[in-house]
């Protein structure tokens, strides 16, 4: 994997997590809740913004979530809501796509040993802060 599609894999995740923070956020009156979801929408941001950074200097062009991705996202987090918007049913899809965000990460850092330093960082943060997102949500079960 070229460090371009890596800086990408991780831009494209942050975007992911910051799209399902703001469909999750709008299915909750929880105002402590809420206040989570919009800390970890604020740090998934600024790895959103570091990575569109890393891109542009290293001559690569954000890319965005394939349209139909969103389209599926969405949708499933409207299906899996119909009949329950309790903190613990929206924590348990925010753990989903949390895992999925962990798991990508890991076997970047697993298989991709020879990103420069920079990227490797952002992975690094990238994982980390998923790992802190599930121990949060974790305890919205």
């Amino acid at each position: 994997m070229e460090n371009i599609e890596i800086l990408n894999e991780v831009h494209k995740g942050a975007k992911m997590g910051m799209e399902s923070i703001g469909t999750i956020a709008d299915k909750t009156e929880d105002v402590n809740f809420k206040k989570v979801l919009t800390s970890q929408y604020n740090e998934y941001k600024k790895i959103y913004d570091n990575s569109e950074v890393l891109l542009t200097k290293n001559n690569g062009i954000p890319e965005d979530i394939p349209p139909m991705q969103n389209v599926m996202t969405w949708m499933g987090i409207q299906m899996n809501t119909l009949t329950d918007t309790s903190n613990n049913k929206l924590a348990d899809l925010m753990i989903q796509g949390i895992n999925m965000g962990i798991i990508k990460g890991n076997e970047i850092l697993n298989h991709e040993k020879d990103m420069p330093n920079e990227t490797k960082k952002l992975v690094t943060d990238y994982v980390a802060l998923q790992e802190r997102n599930l121990d949060e949500m974790k305890k919205w079960l």
